[in-house]
Protein backbone atom coordinates (compact mmCIF):
# COMPACT_ATOMS: atom_id res chain seq x y z
CA UNK A 1 0.00 0.00 0.00
CA UNK A 2 1.64 3.30 -1.08
CA UNK A 3 2.43 5.79 1.66
CA UNK A 4 0.56 9.11 1.87
CA UNK A 5 2.32 12.11 0.34
CA UNK A 6 3.19 14.69 2.97
CA UNK A 7 4.34 18.28 2.83
CA UNK A 8 7.65 19.55 4.18
CA UNK A 9 6.08 20.21 7.60
CA UNK A 10 4.82 16.62 7.85
CA UNK A 11 1.14 17.35 7.10
CA UNK A 12 -0.76 15.17 4.65
CA UNK A 13 -0.89 16.78 1.21
CA UNK A 14 -4.62 16.06 0.80
CA UNK A 15 -5.37 17.78 4.13
CA UNK A 16 -3.19 20.73 3.18
CA UNK A 17 -4.97 21.12 -0.16
CA UNK A 18 -8.38 21.08 1.56
CA UNK A 19 -7.25 23.82 3.95
CA UNK A 20 -5.98 25.95 1.08
CA UNK A 21 -9.24 25.45 -0.85
CA UNK A 22 -11.29 26.30 2.25
CA UNK A 23 -9.21 29.44 2.82
CA UNK A 24 -9.65 30.46 -0.81
CA UNK A 25 -13.44 30.06 -0.65
CA UNK A 26 -13.60 31.99 2.63
CA UNK A 27 -11.60 34.84 1.12
CA UNK A 28 -13.85 34.92 -1.95
CA UNK A 29 -16.97 34.98 0.24
CA UNK A 30 -15.61 37.81 2.41
CA UNK A 31 -14.82 39.85 -0.70
CA UNK A 32 -18.34 39.32 -2.05
CA UNK A 33 -20.07 39.72 1.35
CA UNK A 34 -20.56 43.53 1.16
CA UNK A 35 -22.28 43.20 -2.22
CA UNK A 36 -24.36 40.27 -0.96
CA UNK A 37 -25.51 42.17 2.13
CA UNK A 38 -26.27 45.23 0.02
CA UNK A 39 -28.49 43.18 -2.31
CA UNK A 40 -30.26 41.56 0.65
CA UNK A 41 -30.93 44.73 2.65
CA UNK A 42 -31.38 47.23 -0.17
CA UNK A 43 -33.19 45.03 -2.68
CA UNK A 44 -34.61 41.71 -1.49
CA UNK A 45 -35.95 42.78 1.93
CA UNK A 46 -37.76 45.88 0.53
CA UNK A 47 -39.31 43.74 -2.21
CA UNK A 48 -40.64 41.18 0.27
CA UNK A 49 -41.92 44.00 2.49
CA UNK A 50 -43.71 45.41 -0.53
CA UNK A 51 -45.26 42.02 -1.30
CA UNK A 52 -46.42 41.71 2.30
CA UNK A 53 -47.87 45.22 2.52
CA UNK A 54 -50.14 44.58 -0.47
CA UNK A 55 -52.10 41.96 1.51
CA UNK A 56 -51.33 43.09 5.07
CA UNK A 57 -54.10 44.48 7.28
CA UNK A 58 -52.79 43.25 10.63
CA UNK A 59 -52.81 46.65 12.33
CA UNK A 60 -56.50 47.14 11.57
CA UNK A 61 -57.21 43.61 12.75
CA UNK A 62 -55.42 44.27 16.04
CA UNK A 63 -57.25 47.56 16.61
CA UNK A 64 -60.67 45.90 16.24
CA UNK A 65 -59.83 42.28 17.07
CA UNK A 66 -62.86 41.68 19.31
CA UNK A 67 -65.18 43.31 16.79
CA UNK A 68 -63.74 41.10 14.05
CA UNK A 69 -64.21 37.95 16.13
CA UNK A 70 -67.82 38.65 17.05
CA UNK A 71 -68.68 39.71 13.50
CA UNK A 72 -67.74 36.25 12.22
CA UNK A 73 -71.03 35.01 13.71
CA UNK A 74 -73.01 37.76 11.95
CA UNK A 75 -74.26 36.66 8.52
CA UNK A 76 -74.84 40.20 7.23
CA UNK A 77 -78.43 39.58 6.13
CA UNK A 78 -79.80 42.12 8.61
CA UNK A 79 -78.48 44.86 10.89
CA UNK A 80 -76.00 43.65 13.56
CA UNK A 81 -77.23 42.92 17.06
CA UNK A 82 -76.19 44.28 20.42
CA UNK A 83 -73.35 41.77 20.73
CA UNK A 84 -71.64 43.38 17.73
CA UNK A 85 -72.47 47.04 18.31
CA UNK A 86 -71.57 47.00 22.01
CA UNK A 87 -68.14 45.48 21.44
CA UNK A 88 -67.50 47.90 18.58
CA UNK A 89 -68.48 50.79 20.87
CA UNK A 90 -66.01 49.83 23.58
CA UNK A 91 -63.17 49.16 21.13
CA UNK A 92 -63.80 52.43 19.30
CA UNK A 93 -63.86 54.29 22.61
CA UNK A 94 -60.50 52.77 23.53
CA UNK A 95 -59.05 53.80 20.17
CA UNK A 96 -60.32 57.35 20.68
CA UNK A 97 -58.59 57.51 24.06
CA UNK A 98 -55.36 56.26 22.42
CA UNK A 99 -55.91 58.68 19.49
CA UNK A 100 -55.81 55.82 16.97
CA UNK A 101 -59.34 56.22 15.63
CA UNK A 102 -58.05 58.29 12.70
CA UNK A 103 -56.06 55.30 11.44
CA UNK A 104 -59.08 53.01 11.28
CA UNK A 105 -61.14 55.82 9.73
CA UNK A 106 -58.65 56.16 6.88
CA UNK A 107 -58.40 52.40 6.39
CA UNK A 108 -62.17 51.84 6.42
CA UNK A 109 -62.61 54.68 3.95
CA UNK A 110 -60.80 52.51 1.37
CA UNK A 111 -63.54 49.90 1.85
CA UNK A 112 -66.41 52.37 1.56
CA UNK A 113 -66.35 56.09 0.98
CA UNK A 114 -67.61 58.30 3.78
CA UNK A 115 -66.13 56.26 6.63
CA UNK A 116 -63.59 58.94 7.57
CA UNK A 117 -66.19 61.57 8.46
CA UNK A 118 -68.44 58.89 9.96
CA UNK A 119 -65.81 57.60 12.41
CA UNK A 120 -64.60 61.08 13.35
CA UNK A 121 -68.10 62.37 14.03
CA UNK A 122 -68.97 59.26 16.02
CA UNK A 123 -65.74 59.58 18.04
CA UNK A 124 -66.77 63.07 19.17
CA UNK A 125 -70.14 61.78 20.41
CA UNK A 126 -69.04 58.61 22.24
CA UNK A 127 -69.12 60.30 25.66
CA UNK A 128 -72.84 60.99 25.15
CA UNK A 129 -73.70 57.29 24.72
CA UNK A 130 -75.82 55.57 27.36
CA UNK A 131 -74.27 52.15 28.02
CA UNK A 132 -77.65 50.82 29.18
CA UNK A 133 -79.48 51.81 25.98
CA UNK A 134 -79.50 50.22 22.52
CA UNK A 135 -76.11 50.90 20.92
CA UNK A 136 -77.27 50.56 17.31
CA UNK A 137 -79.98 53.19 17.79
CA UNK A 138 -77.45 55.53 19.37
CA UNK A 139 -75.02 55.03 16.49
CA UNK A 140 -77.81 55.88 14.04
CA UNK A 141 -78.73 58.96 16.07
CA UNK A 142 -75.14 60.18 15.72
CA UNK A 143 -75.11 59.60 11.95
CA UNK A 144 -77.73 58.07 9.68
CA UNK A 145 -75.05 56.14 7.77
CA UNK A 146 -74.91 53.67 10.67
CA UNK A 147 -78.39 52.67 9.55
CA UNK A 148 -76.98 51.53 6.20
CA UNK A 149 -76.03 47.85 6.46
CA UNK A 150 -73.27 48.30 3.86
CA UNK A 151 -71.19 50.27 6.36
CA UNK A 152 -71.37 47.40 8.84
CA UNK A 153 -70.48 44.94 6.07
CA UNK A 154 -67.52 47.14 5.14
CA UNK A 155 -66.50 47.19 8.81
CA UNK A 156 -66.62 43.40 8.94
CA UNK A 157 -64.53 43.04 5.79
CA UNK A 158 -62.14 45.81 6.74
CA UNK A 159 -60.98 44.04 9.90
CA UNK A 160 -59.59 40.96 8.12
CA UNK A 161 -55.90 40.48 8.92
CA UNK A 162 -55.00 39.61 5.30
CA UNK A 163 -56.82 40.02 2.00
CA UNK A 164 -56.15 40.11 -1.75
CA UNK A 165 -58.78 42.70 -2.73
CA UNK A 166 -56.21 45.29 -3.76
CA UNK A 167 -55.04 42.99 -6.54
CA UNK A 168 -58.62 42.92 -7.85
CA UNK A 169 -58.73 46.73 -7.73
CA UNK A 170 -55.51 46.82 -9.74
CA UNK A 171 -57.45 45.33 -12.68
CA UNK A 172 -60.71 47.25 -12.04
CA UNK A 173 -62.48 44.42 -10.24
CA UNK A 174 -64.03 44.42 -6.79
CA UNK A 175 -65.19 41.82 -4.33
CA UNK A 176 -68.77 42.26 -3.22
CA UNK A 177 -69.81 41.74 0.38
CA UNK A 178 -71.25 38.33 -0.52
CA UNK A 179 -67.84 37.23 -1.85
CA UNK A 180 -68.64 37.52 -5.57
CA UNK A 181 -66.20 39.32 -7.89
CA UNK A 182 -67.46 41.90 -10.39
CA UNK A 183 -66.15 44.75 -12.54
CA UNK A 184 -66.26 48.14 -10.88
CA UNK A 185 -68.62 50.77 -12.39
CA UNK A 186 -67.47 51.90 -15.83
CA UNK A 187 -66.88 55.53 -14.85
CA UNK A 188 -64.36 54.36 -12.23
CA UNK A 189 -62.41 52.02 -14.51
CA UNK A 190 -59.00 53.55 -15.00
CA UNK A 191 -56.38 51.00 -14.03
CA UNK A 192 -56.76 48.63 -17.00
CA UNK A 193 -56.54 51.62 -19.35
CA UNK A 194 -53.33 52.70 -17.63
CA UNK A 195 -51.86 49.19 -17.85
CA UNK A 196 -52.59 48.98 -21.58
CA UNK A 197 -51.25 52.50 -22.13
CA UNK A 198 -48.08 51.68 -20.19
CA UNK A 199 -47.43 48.55 -22.26
CA UNK A 200 -48.17 50.46 -25.47
CA UNK A 201 -45.79 53.29 -24.55
CA UNK A 202 -43.06 50.88 -23.44
CA UNK A 203 -43.33 48.87 -26.67
CA UNK A 204 -43.57 52.01 -28.81
CA UNK A 205 -40.57 53.68 -27.19
CA UNK A 206 -38.58 50.46 -27.56
CA UNK A 207 -39.42 50.30 -31.27
CA UNK A 208 -38.57 53.99 -31.81
CA UNK A 209 -35.26 53.54 -29.99
CA UNK A 210 -34.48 50.54 -32.21
CA UNK A 211 -35.19 52.48 -35.42
CA UNK A 212 -32.92 55.34 -34.33
CA UNK A 213 -30.21 53.31 -32.60
CA UNK A 214 -29.57 50.77 -35.37
CA UNK A 215 -28.06 53.18 -37.94
CA UNK A 216 -26.23 55.11 -35.19
CA UNK A 217 -24.68 51.91 -33.85
CA UNK A 218 -23.73 50.77 -37.34
CA UNK A 219 -22.07 54.11 -38.02
CA UNK A 220 -20.15 53.87 -34.75
CA UNK A 221 -18.91 50.39 -35.64
CA UNK A 222 -17.59 51.27 -39.12
CA UNK A 223 -16.11 54.73 -38.51
CA UNK A 224 -12.40 55.11 -37.76
CA UNK A 225 -11.60 55.11 -34.05
CA UNK A 226 -10.91 58.85 -33.78
CA UNK A 227 -14.38 59.68 -35.15
CA UNK A 228 -16.27 56.85 -33.46
CA UNK A 229 -14.88 57.89 -30.07
CA UNK A 230 -16.12 61.44 -30.61
CA UNK A 231 -19.55 60.17 -31.62
CA UNK A 232 -19.60 57.80 -28.63
CA UNK A 233 -19.05 60.78 -26.32
CA UNK A 234 -22.18 62.35 -27.81
CA UNK A 235 -24.09 59.12 -27.10
CA UNK A 236 -22.85 58.97 -23.50
CA UNK A 237 -23.32 62.69 -22.84
CA UNK A 238 -26.91 62.27 -21.51
CA UNK A 239 -25.59 60.02 -18.73
CA UNK A 240 -23.63 62.99 -17.40
CA UNK A 241 -26.77 65.12 -17.14
CA UNK A 242 -29.54 64.83 -14.56
CA UNK A 243 -32.72 63.13 -15.76
CA UNK A 244 -34.77 66.01 -14.37
CA UNK A 245 -32.68 68.52 -16.31
CA UNK A 246 -33.09 66.57 -19.56
CA UNK A 247 -36.84 66.30 -19.04
CA UNK A 248 -37.10 70.01 -18.23
CA UNK A 249 -35.21 70.84 -21.43
CA UNK A 250 -37.79 68.91 -23.43
CA UNK A 251 -40.52 70.95 -21.74
CA UNK A 252 -38.79 74.13 -22.93
CA UNK A 253 -38.46 72.74 -26.46
CA UNK A 254 -41.91 71.24 -26.91
CA UNK A 255 -44.30 73.64 -25.20
CA UNK A 256 -46.65 75.71 -27.32
CA UNK A 257 -44.54 78.85 -26.92
CA UNK A 258 -41.32 76.83 -26.91
CA UNK A 259 -38.22 76.81 -29.07
CA UNK A 260 -39.49 74.25 -31.61
CA UNK A 261 -42.82 75.96 -32.25
CA UNK A 262 -41.19 79.40 -32.42
CA UNK A 263 -38.73 78.09 -35.03
CA UNK A 264 -41.49 76.51 -37.12
CA UNK A 265 -43.53 79.73 -36.99
CA UNK A 266 -40.54 81.91 -37.91
CA UNK A 267 -39.81 79.65 -40.90
CA UNK A 268 -43.44 79.85 -42.01
CA UNK A 269 -43.96 76.10 -41.74
CA UNK A 270 -46.90 76.50 -39.33
CA UNK A 271 -49.13 79.48 -38.62
CA UNK A 272 -48.88 81.27 -35.30
CA UNK A 273 -52.43 80.26 -34.39
CA UNK A 274 -51.76 76.66 -35.46
CA UNK A 275 -48.84 75.88 -33.17
CA UNK A 276 -48.26 72.17 -32.60
CA UNK A 277 -49.51 70.53 -29.41
CA UNK A 278 -46.43 68.58 -28.35
CA UNK A 279 -46.69 68.90 -24.57
CA UNK A 280 -48.94 67.23 -22.00
CA UNK A 281 -49.96 64.45 -24.37
CA UNK A 282 -48.70 61.11 -25.66
CA UNK A 283 -46.59 62.77 -28.37
CA UNK A 284 -44.43 64.57 -25.83
CA UNK A 285 -44.09 61.40 -23.77
CA UNK A 286 -42.86 59.41 -26.79
CA UNK A 287 -40.38 62.07 -27.92
CA UNK A 288 -38.83 62.66 -24.49
CA UNK A 289 -38.66 59.02 -23.43
CA UNK A 290 -37.18 57.93 -26.77
CA UNK A 291 -34.35 60.47 -26.51
CA UNK A 292 -33.64 59.66 -22.85
CA UNK A 293 -33.58 55.88 -23.35
CA UNK A 294 -31.81 55.86 -26.72
CA UNK A 295 -28.30 55.20 -25.28
CA UNK A 296 -29.56 52.00 -23.66
CA UNK A 297 -30.30 50.67 -27.15
CA UNK A 298 -27.20 52.06 -28.84
CA UNK A 299 -24.63 50.51 -26.50
CA UNK A 300 -25.74 46.84 -26.79
CA UNK A 301 -26.12 47.15 -30.56
CA UNK A 302 -22.70 48.76 -30.92
CA UNK A 303 -21.00 46.08 -28.81
CA UNK A 304 -22.40 43.38 -31.12
CA UNK A 305 -21.84 45.20 -34.42
CA UNK A 306 -18.23 45.90 -33.51
CA UNK A 307 -17.52 42.16 -33.48
CA UNK A 308 -19.00 41.49 -36.95
CA UNK A 309 -16.20 41.27 -39.55
CA UNK A 310 -16.79 43.63 -42.53
CA UNK A 311 -15.48 40.85 -44.78
CA UNK A 312 -18.77 38.96 -44.36
CA UNK A 313 -20.73 41.59 -46.26
CA UNK A 314 -18.03 41.89 -48.92
CA UNK A 315 -18.04 38.12 -49.37
CA UNK A 316 -21.82 38.05 -49.73
CA UNK A 317 -21.87 40.82 -52.34
CA UNK A 318 -18.96 39.25 -54.25
CA UNK A 319 -21.03 36.06 -54.55
CA UNK A 320 -23.86 37.94 -56.26
CA UNK A 321 -26.07 39.08 -53.37
CA UNK A 322 -27.47 42.59 -53.49
CA UNK A 323 -26.49 44.87 -50.57
CA UNK A 324 -30.02 44.67 -49.16
CA UNK A 325 -30.14 40.88 -49.48
CA UNK A 326 -26.71 40.56 -47.86
CA UNK A 327 -27.82 42.81 -45.02
CA UNK A 328 -31.06 40.89 -44.49
CA UNK A 329 -29.51 37.41 -44.66
CA UNK A 330 -26.05 37.97 -43.16
CA UNK A 331 -25.65 41.17 -41.16
CA UNK A 332 -29.04 41.64 -39.52
CA UNK A 333 -29.30 38.10 -38.03
CA UNK A 334 -25.87 38.54 -36.43
CA UNK A 335 -27.16 41.58 -34.51
CA UNK A 336 -30.08 39.73 -32.87
CA UNK A 337 -28.23 39.51 -29.55
CA UNK A 338 -27.73 43.29 -29.44
CA UNK A 339 -31.30 43.98 -30.54
CA UNK A 340 -32.76 41.72 -27.87
CA UNK A 341 -30.47 43.04 -25.12
CA UNK A 342 -31.24 46.67 -25.99
CA UNK A 343 -34.95 45.96 -26.32
CA UNK A 344 -35.27 44.35 -22.91
CA UNK A 345 -33.30 47.19 -21.30
CA UNK A 346 -35.40 49.93 -22.88
CA UNK A 347 -38.70 48.10 -22.34
CA UNK A 348 -38.05 47.36 -18.65
CA UNK A 349 -36.87 50.92 -17.98
CA UNK A 350 -39.77 52.55 -19.82
CA UNK A 351 -42.47 50.35 -18.27
CA UNK A 352 -41.64 51.80 -14.85
CA UNK A 353 -40.78 55.38 -15.87
CA UNK A 354 -42.26 58.08 -13.68
CA UNK A 355 -40.64 61.54 -13.88
CA UNK A 356 -40.79 62.04 -17.65
CA UNK A 357 -44.46 61.00 -18.15
CA UNK A 358 -45.43 63.06 -15.09
CA UNK A 359 -43.78 66.27 -16.35
CA UNK A 360 -44.16 65.96 -20.13
CA UNK A 361 -47.17 63.70 -20.58
CA UNK A 362 -49.73 65.44 -18.39
CA UNK A 363 -53.08 63.72 -17.89
CA UNK A 364 -53.06 62.12 -21.35
CA UNK A 365 -49.58 60.71 -20.82
CA UNK A 366 -50.19 59.25 -17.37
CA UNK A 367 -48.77 55.75 -16.92
CA UNK A 368 -49.22 53.13 -14.21
CA UNK A 369 -46.12 54.44 -12.41
CA UNK A 370 -47.84 57.80 -11.96
CA UNK A 371 -50.86 56.02 -10.49
CA UNK A 372 -48.62 54.18 -8.02
CA UNK A 373 -47.08 57.50 -6.97
CA UNK A 374 -50.57 58.99 -6.55
CA UNK A 375 -51.62 56.26 -4.12
CA UNK A 376 -48.32 56.55 -2.23
CA UNK A 377 -48.32 60.34 -1.90
CA UNK A 378 -51.91 61.58 -2.11
CA UNK A 379 -54.57 58.93 -1.47
CA UNK A 380 -52.18 57.18 0.98
CA UNK A 381 -53.59 53.80 -0.05
CA UNK A 382 -50.25 52.06 0.27
CA UNK A 383 -51.79 48.61 -0.03
CA UNK A 384 -53.12 49.41 -3.50
CA UNK A 385 -49.85 51.10 -4.49
CA UNK A 386 -47.80 48.08 -3.45
CA UNK A 387 -50.24 45.71 -5.18
CA UNK A 388 -49.76 47.66 -8.42
CA UNK A 389 -45.99 47.69 -7.91
CA UNK A 390 -46.04 43.94 -7.33
CA UNK A 391 -47.95 43.35 -10.58
CA UNK A 392 -45.44 45.60 -12.36
CA UNK A 393 -42.57 43.58 -10.87
CA UNK A 394 -44.18 40.32 -12.02
CA UNK A 395 -44.59 41.77 -15.53
CA UNK A 396 -40.87 42.62 -15.63
CA UNK A 397 -39.95 39.14 -14.41
CA UNK A 398 -42.13 37.60 -17.14
CA UNK A 399 -40.34 39.70 -19.77
CA UNK A 400 -36.99 38.61 -18.34
CA UNK A 401 -38.12 34.95 -18.36
CA UNK A 402 -39.27 35.18 -21.98
CA UNK A 403 -35.98 36.79 -22.96
CA UNK A 404 -34.03 34.01 -21.25
CA UNK A 405 -36.14 31.35 -22.99
CA UNK A 406 -36.00 32.87 -26.47
CA UNK A 407 -32.53 34.43 -26.55
CA UNK A 408 -30.71 33.24 -23.46
CA UNK A 409 -29.35 35.54 -20.79
CA UNK A 410 -25.80 34.36 -21.57
CA UNK A 411 -26.07 36.03 -24.97
CA UNK A 412 -26.75 39.49 -23.56
CA UNK A 413 -24.15 42.00 -24.75
CA UNK A 414 -24.17 45.41 -23.06
CA UNK A 415 -20.93 46.88 -24.30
Amino acid sequence: MPSEIRTSDGELLSVKLKKVERRRRTTAFLLAAPLLFFIIFAYLIPIFQMLGRSIDNVQMHEFLSDTHDVMQTWDGSEMPGEDVTSIFFYELKGLVEEKNHGKIATRLNYEKGGFTSLIKKTARKLDDFDENANFLDQFIDVHKKWGDIEYWLALKRGTDAYHYRKYLTTFDFEQKYDGSIERIPEKKRINVTLWLRTIFVAAGVTFCCFLLAYPISHLLSVLPTRYSNLLMICVLLPFWTSLLVRTSSWMVLLQKQGVLNDTLVSLGIVADEGRLELMYNMTGTFIAMTQILLPFMVLPLYSVMKTIPPSLMRAATSMGATPFHAFRKIYFPLTYAGISAGSILVFVLSIGYYITPALVGGAKGTLISNRIAYHMQQSLDWSLATAMATVLLIAVLIVYWLYNKIVGIDNMRLG
